[in-house]
Formats: C-alpha cells, sequence, structure tokens
C-alpha cells in the first residue's frame, strides 16, 4: 500500500471509535421529535420565506427583513432544497454533518497542537462528544454550529504542521469570511485573541513577528471582504431601516446595552460547571487542571489565550446566552484533555488511582436512576408535584434502568475510563432527549396550529398574533403571507374590522371559560397556551358583547394530566 493510502486508511481507523457512535445519537435525537420552537423554527421560517419569496440576498421574517442574522446557513439550506426538496429533514441533516465536522476538526487541531502527546488527539473528540449541553443544542437548526466549524478550521490554519511552519493565510481568511457570513461581526471574537496572542504559543510567530502580524491583517481583512460583498448590496437591497440595523444598531446593541437577553458581568462563571458536564464531575480532571505547572506546553498555551480572553470578553458583553461560546466547548475539551496528558506523563500515580476516578457520577447515575424508578410513587403520593414531574413519571420507570447501568459503569475501574464517561454522557443525555419526547414533546409541538394556519393563509385569510411573534407557524404551515402583529385594544378591534374572517392567535398563561368555548383550536405551548380565534368572535369578546355559537365545538390538543388539572 502507498504510504499516502496507508496514512489515510490509519486515520480513517483512528475515527471510528467516535464518529460513527456520535453520528448514530446524534441522528436518534434529532430526528425523534420535530423542530425545536422558537429557535430552529425561527431559522427555517427566515429560510422557507427567502426561498418562497425568492429573496436570496437578504434575510427575510414575516415580511419584514431579517437584519439578525447573515445569510449563509439559509443558502446551505437552499442548495439542499434545491436537490432534495423543502422539508426539515435536510436542515436536520446538515446539523449533525456541523457536529461531526467538529469532532474531527478537534482531533487535528489537537494532533497539531500536542505532537508529543497523541493521546490528547484522541481524548478531545471524545470530550466533545459527551458535552451533554452542547449535544443538545447541537439539535437546533442554528448558526453556531456551523459558526464552531468555521472557528476550529480558522485556527486549524494558524497551526504549524510537519511539512510547513508557516499559517496558511488564505484559508485561515476563507474561514473567517465564512464565519462572518454565518454569524456576522462576532466570528472575529472567536479567532482574534490566538492569532495576537500567537507568539506565547506558536513558535513560528515568535521567529517571524512582523509577517505573522501582517499577513494575519491581510487574512482578516479577506473576510472582512467577503462580509461586505454580501452586507453593502443586501444593505441597499433591504431600505435604509434594514442597512441602519445590518451596520449599527445589531452588533453596538448586544454589546453596550443589551435589548435582549442582558446579564449581569460574572452570569458564565456558575454557568462553567454545568456546560462542561459530566466532565465538571469527573475529579481526574479537575486535579489535572490544578496540577499544571510552567512551562506549558504549546497546546495548553494555545487553548489558554484562546479560552480566557474570548470568556472574559464576553463577559463584558452585556447581551449573553450560554450558546454564544459555543465554539469554545472544543477548546475546554482540549484544555482538559491536555491537561489529563500532562498528569500521566508527570503525575501517573495521581493519574492512575481510583479515588480521582470517575466514581462521584456513577453514585451520582445510581441515585438519579433510583429517584427516576420512584417518582411516580412520589407524584402519586403528593410528594412532587408539577409540569415535569407528573409528565415523565409516566415513563420514568423504564429510563431508571439506563442510568444505573450507566452508573454501574463509571464506577468500574482500569484503562478506558475517558471513553466510558464519554459514552455514558452521550447515552445519558440522548436518555434524557428520549424522555424528553415521550413525556415533554406534545407541549412544544405546534403542528396542529401550523397547519390550521397554514390552510386559513391558503385561503387568503389574514391572520393576527396578539403580542411578538417569531415565525414559529411560517415554515410548517407553509404561510406565504405575514402575520400581522396586534396588540389589545384599537389595534386588535381594527384588525377585526379589516378582516372579519381572519384568524387571530392569543397566547395566554391561563385559560378561561371562554377560552375553550369560542375558539377555533387550543393547545399547550411551553407553560402557556396557543389559542386560535375567529377574528370576529375575539373582537366581540374583548368589546364586552357575546359572541354567536361556533358551528364546531373547540379542538383541544394532547392536553396531558398536569395541564389537565390546571384546566380544573
Amino acid at each position: 500500500m502507498a504510504s499516502s493510502s496507508y496514512s489515510r486508511s490509519e486515520h480513517l481507523r483512528s475515527l471510528w471509535p467516535w464518529l460513527p457512535l456520535w453520528v448514530m445519537a446524534a441522528l436518534l435525537a434529532i430526528f425523534s421529535h420535530g423542530p425545536m420552537p422558537l429557535y430552529s423554527t425561527r431559522t427555517l421560517a427566515v429560510a422557507w420565506e427567502m426561498w418562497n419569496h425568492h429573496q436570496w440576498l437578504v434575510p427575510h421574517i414575516n415580511g419584514q427583513p431579517y437584519s439578525e442574522k447573515v445569510p449563509l446557513l439559509f443558502w446551505m439550506i437552499h442548495a439542499g432544497w434545491l436537490v432534495f426538496g423543502v422539508s426539515d429533514v435536510w436542515p436536520r441533516v446538515l446539523e449533525v454533518i456541523f457536529g461531526g465536522t467538529q469532532l474531527v476538526l478537534v482531533s487535528l487541531l489537537a494532533q497539531r497542537l500536542f505532537p508529543r502527546q497523541p493521546w490528547v488527539a484522541k481524548g478531545a473528540p471524545w470530550m466533545l462528544l459527551a458535552l451533554g449541553y452542547a449535544f443538545l443544542f447541537g439539535l437546533q437548526i442554528m448558526y453556531e454550529v456551523l459558526l464552531a466549524v468555521w472557528v476550529l478550521a480558522a485556527l486549524l490554519s494558524l497551526t504549524s504542521r510537519a511539512d510547513r511552519a508557516e499559517p496558511r493565510w488564505v484559508l485561515f481568511g476563507l474561514c473567517v469570511g465564512l464565519g462572518l457570513l454565518t454569524k456576522g461581526p462576532v466570528m472575529f471574537l472567536h479567532v482574534v485573541f490566538p492569532w495576537l496572542l500567537g507568539p506565547l504559543w506558536s513558535d513560528w510567530a515568535r521567529d517571524n513577528r512582523a509577517r505573522w502580524y501582517g499577513r494575519g491583517v491581510l487574512a482578516l481583512l479577506l473576510g472582512g471582504a467577503m462580509l461586505l460583498a454580501w452586507a453593502l448590496p443586501a444593505g441597499f437591497a433591504g431600505g435604509d431601516a434594514y442597512r441602519q440595523r445590518l451596520f449599527f444598531t445589531q452588533t453596538a446593541g448586544r454589546v453596550v446595552d443589551a435589548f435582549d437577553h442582558a446579564r449581569p458581568f460574572w452570569w458564565y462563571l456558575p454557568m462553567i460547571p454545568a456546560l462542561l458536564f459530566p466532565f465538571s464531575g469527573w475529579p481526574r480532571a479537575w486535579v489535572a487542571l490544578a496540577t499544571l505547572r510552567r512551562p506549558l506546553d504549546a497546546g495548553l498555551r494555545f487553548a489558554l489565550c484562546w479560552l480566557l480572553p474570548v470568556m472574559l470578553t464576553f463577559s463584558f458583553i452585556s447581551g449573553k446566552q450560554l450558546y454564544y461560546p459555543l465554539p469554545e466547548y472544543a477548546g475546554a475539551a482540549l484544555l482538559i484533555a491536555g491537561a489529563v496528558a500532562v498528569l500521566r506523563e508527570r503525575r501517573p500515580q495521581l493519574a492512575n488511582t481510583a479515588w480521582l476516578g470517575t466514581w462521584p457520577l456513577g453514585v451520582g447515575g445510581i441515585l438519579f436512576g433510583v429517584f427516576l424508578f420512584v417518582l411516580p410513587v412520589l407524584v402519586a403520593h403528593n410528594g412532587l408535584h408539577g409540569e415535569w414531574f407528573d409528565s415523565t413519571q409516566r415513563y420514568s420507570r423504564f429510563f431508571s434502568v439506563v442510568f444505573v447501568l450507566l452508573g454501574a459503569l463509571l464506577l468500574l475501574r482500569g484503562r478506558g475510563e475517558l471513553r466510558r464517561l464519554a459514552f455514558a454522557g452521550l447515552v445519558g443525555t440522548l436518555a434524557l432527549n428520549t424522555l424528553f419526547t415521550l413525556t415533554m414533546w406534545q407541549n412544544f409541538d405546534l403542528r396542529p396550529s401550523a397547519q390550521l394556519l397554514g390552510a386559513a393563509d391558503a385561503e387568503g385569510r389574514a391572520i393576527g398574533y396578539l403580542g411578538n411573534y417569531e415565525g414559529q407557524f411560517h415554515f410548517e404551515g407553509r404561510l406565504t403571507h405575514a402575520i400581522e402583529r396586534l396588540s389589545e385594544g384599537d389595534s386588535l378591534q381594527a384588525f377585526v374590522r379589516e378582516h372579519p374572517d381572519g384568524l387571530i392567535v392569543t397566547r395566554p398563561e391561563k385559560l378561561q371559560p371562554t377560552d375553550l368555548r369560542y375558539p377555533l383550536l387550543v393547545q399547550p405551548f411551553r407553560s402557556t397556551w396557543v389559542v386560535i380565534w375567529p377574528a370576529k368572535s375575539l373582537g366581540e369578546l374583548r368589546a364586552g358583547r357575546v359572541p354567536s355559537e361556533p358551528p364546531h365545538p373547540t379542538r383541544v390538543y394532547q392536553v396531558d394530566e398536569w395541564r389537565f388539572r390546571a384546566l380544573q
């Protein structure tokens, strides 16, 4: 066999333990239920509206230019629709492809950064696939998963290969540009610090500072030019208001005084254990990080130059969400894997002692399994109540067996500790997602409402929404017209006068007797309700009059026991 073919086959064999496992779990999870409101449904709504109205340059939502996002993900969805037809299958397969690509890229990045410690390249993908929050968020049709691919690809372009020490600057610039077309200027934040701090971790950057910074600036300008190549014509095509929001309001608003998701400076810090679970419950990882001493390997210096300044900057930014630093989860996997590798080399006794093993997580898994087993008894005897408890207790005993077995797996000792932990973390997260699908998904499934609204839209009937509409019905209902946003009072009554045969959607927190008598449809949604009214009936009720009796009873969808008690 030729050496190049042998190298490729060896590389493929090194991928098989974790890549097929993750792909299988991701496909099972992402197709176990429909697209999640409001994350996935909003993305699909924008892609559908662009597709339906042939607006390839400017993203639109509900008939208006959508300045919050740039178009690369929508274009990739459209490419699949062009081949396979319009459905939510291709966008979900895309997310699985993005997630698998992240695992491959983090393995390649570890090979470059830790050439003397091949265990890191084997361990980092296992760590990344097992992070529960990252796995569950990866099931959403969102921009951050694709953004993480471009971030990792850009950082990989900065690292040295055995046959080439200088970074591939053109590839770096192209990846930055693709990231900018995925999520906007935040792409710069994810990659700028490893580049700026290059001399701290890269020998080539330290020896060639002028070329490192000069060519790096040119590469960043190339990425910015790619964004401007879309943004300038899109800004003029979208109009003055869209151009103002696109170039100024959006980024400045989130950084300085967030109009959405404003959080205090320290908000990310207490979230780190949850974001890094299950490895935040692995004592060996904490000891490995705590015992790191200078001089640090280049890979560890790279991870610190990436993670610390990026997370500090995110903390200063007013708007915060747990998924904003999603690309840095790969950096955390590199840091933890690198620290454990150093522990294995320098402190083999600590690296092998059972006291630092996965037994705390094993005990926790068994206790959680016991809790799931006794949950029906607690609910039946009024020991616990609430939507989550009352809903999940129907199937909790079946899943209790899974967590007891996973806990027992984590109590085992010996080689393969990381793989056992990663397998348990991935399967446990998949089990929780399946339990959610069987018990709670009905409270998130908007298909009944979307299909009713889609039929009305096809008949040319106007639709109004009392409150802030976020596109949750447009794709599933294949709506071709905008839904009018209404408010109580004159706005609602004006809509009723103009569209007496129209429909109005409301979102009450609690149902009144009239909500079960005059509407067309009622269904649970999250902790509230979706109620679809004939516009005339709702207008008369709000005006203090008694509407005429509807020709058909109100359809009430999928009310579970907890909701039934709430109705009583």
